[in-house]
């Protein structure tokens, strides 16, 4: 929608966790700080917390923080458990115009907020993206530098893109709503609900556009920088692509036919970066090792999604 001339655009940002509370801790008021911000601008902004643990673990320090700020800080208990479930939940109680997304585990730099809001303002943007940078606890091996495992795109300011994650987005409510989409609830434990939603977003013919101003920093801890992590990550970022796709198509002609042009791409994934690092040992190559290893497994992923396996990243523990 054309953002009006009377007034700015409600705004609000979510953050969704599942039992971080240090993590949670520290990125509240952070954010309270940049809807203060926002709000000395003129526009009504907030913060929701939609916390995806049975238990509730996270209402009460959401209350306390809740209760002491200068704007509204909301808690909102899912129960339901997956990350689609939780990014819904935070669709039905935004509340407001603009809902932004980010994740837990990250922290927005100084004007990160204000960065979304203008961009989408000066554009009238169905969408806004911003960057996310990685901050680690420990430095990742020389195998996992090498092979530029936490490398993102950075595209210029005011690029159109195609497809994005929650982790720094912001969405107008009223286009989502008018295009009746929601984050498919099928991908709730695997990931990729947001990869979906955003590219039938963009298939809409709806714009979703780069802010490379509006960074965010990512935390990383220790357990995401081995080797077995990244290469999880990256089957999993193959197998999400090959399962959205197929969910795009209309009809089970159309998803045989997306089988079809996504079985040579996972095999020249898969086949060729195994043959890079493969090469890469023989030659002594960290940097042709690791790379080859990551388009190897992104391209298992992609075969795998192909033909309806999908890699759980998000396996929450069982009782017993």
């Amino acid at each position: 929608m054309t953002p009006s001339t009377d007034a700015p655009p409600s705004a609000v940002v979510a953050v969704l966790t599942y039992r971080r509370p240090d993590d949670l801790a520290a990125l509240l008021p952070e954010l309270v700080a940049q809807a203060v911000r926002a709000e000395a601008d003129g526009r009504r902004a907030g913060v929701l917390v939609v916390d995806n643990d049975p238990d509730a673990g996270a209402r009460a320090l959401v209350e306390g923080v809740a209760a002491g700020a200068p704007v509204q800080v909301r808690y909102a208990h899912e129960p339901t458990p997956g990350i689609a479930a939780a990014r819904n939940r935070a669709l039905d109680e935004a509340g407001a115009d603009l809902l932004v997304f980010i994740d837990d585990d990250e922290r927005p730099v100084a004007g990160w907020l204000d960065h979304l809001l203008r961009q989408q303002a000066a554009t009238g943007a169905a969408a806004v993206v911003g960057p996310v940078v990685s901050r680690f606890a420990v430095e990742p091996d020389a195998w996992v530098a090498a092979g530029d495992f936490f490398a993102r795109r950075r595209p210029a300011t005011g690029t159109r893109v195609d497809v994005a994650a929650t982790n720094n987005l912001l969405l107008d409510v009223a286009v989502v709503d008018r295009l009746g989409l929601r984050f498919d609830e099928r991908f709730g434990l695997s990931g990729g609900s947001d990869t979906l939603f955003t590219r039938q977003l963009t298939a809409s013919g709806a714009a979703m556009l780069w802010c490379d101003e509006a960074l965010v920093v990512d935390e990383v801890p220790a357990a995401r920088v081995t080797r077995g992590w990244v290469l999880r990550r990256a089957l999993r970022s193959g197998n999400s692509w090959s399962r959205t796709s197929l969910a795009l198509a209309g009809s089970p002609a159309q998803r045989f036919v997306v089988r079809v042009r996504l079985l040579p791409v996972a095999l020249v994934r898969l086949l060729g970066g195994g043959a890079r690092a493969a090469a890469g040992a023989v030659l002594r190559s960290r940097t042709h090792q690791a790379k080859g290893a990551r388009t190897a497994a992104r391209g298992l992923g992609v075969l795998t999604g192909a033909f309806g396996s999908a890699y759980v990243e998000y396996r929450r523990p069982t009782a017993g």
